[in-house]
């Protein structure tokens, strides 16, 4: 049986690549309202190393990773870095 996951759980975590570059932390969850579906993470307190990558940006400039870049969470949420690009 598949263990569930609850999406604020992920609120705070440590953003990481495969490699183990921090990114920042989880800040908020951008779903789409319709379907649920999980689109964005919102990156808080982003390192100078993602503040340097053409990254997509929300309405107040904040920073967003696709979800669909996301290989694994845990104690980090892992993201795969060509996925975001």
């Amino acid at each position: 049986m598949e263990e569930k996951s609850y999406s604020r759980e992920m609120l705070g975590k440590t953003i990481v690549s495969k490699s183990g570059k921090k990114f920042g932390e989880v800040g908020d969850l951008i779903f789409e309202v319709g379907s649920g579906e999980l689109i964005h993470l919102q990156v808080k307190s982003p390192t100078q190393y993602i503040d340097r990558m053409e990254l997509e940006k929300g309405r107040e400039g904040e920073i967003l990773i696709p979800f669909s870049a996301v290989i694994a969470t845990g104690d980090f949420i892992v993201v795969a870095e060509e996925d975001i690009i």
